[in-house]
């Protein structure tokens, strides 16, 4: 389903107002989004889907999955983790995943931004060159 332009306006008005001091406040982003529910104005679904985009694009922002091909030691899980909120703010999650594929190094993704510096990813490359 696509939204009209009204239902995205819509939807960017209710995610600035669901943000205090630039963090998102899930307890009023749900009240609001009940709210709009309940009313059901004119484009609610695209506004509500719309909505529901955006917040998990926004909680997307604050957590990290790391992925590497072995397990990694405490010390540089926690070297990688505060680097992380070093760039992108204290309040940053870390998930970390061990993927064999990789064959070697790491794969960072924070929100929309992925680092990609794993085996597999170099020999795609060279493979794309030849």
């Amino acid at each position: 389903m696509k939204a009209s332009k009204e239902a995205i306006r819509a939807a960017r008005k209710l995610m600035r107002l669901s943000l205090k001091d630039g963090h998102l406040d899930l307890g009023l982003a749900q009240s609001m989004a009940k709210r709009i529910a309940g009313a059901k104005p004119r484009g609610y679904l695209g506004i509500l889907s719309t909505f529901q985009r955006l917040l998990r694009l926004e909680v997307e922002k604050k957590h990290s999955v790391i992925e590497s091909a072995t397990p990694l030691g405490s010390d540089e899980s926690e070297g990688i983790a505060e680097n992380l909120r070093r760039k992108y703010g204290s309040e940053v999650t870390t998930e970390f995943k061990v993927n064999p594929d990789l064959i070697g190094g790491l794969r960072v993704r924070v929100g929309s931004d992925v680092w990609d510096g794993s085996v597999r990813a170099r020999l795609q490359n060279l493979s794309n060159k030849i």
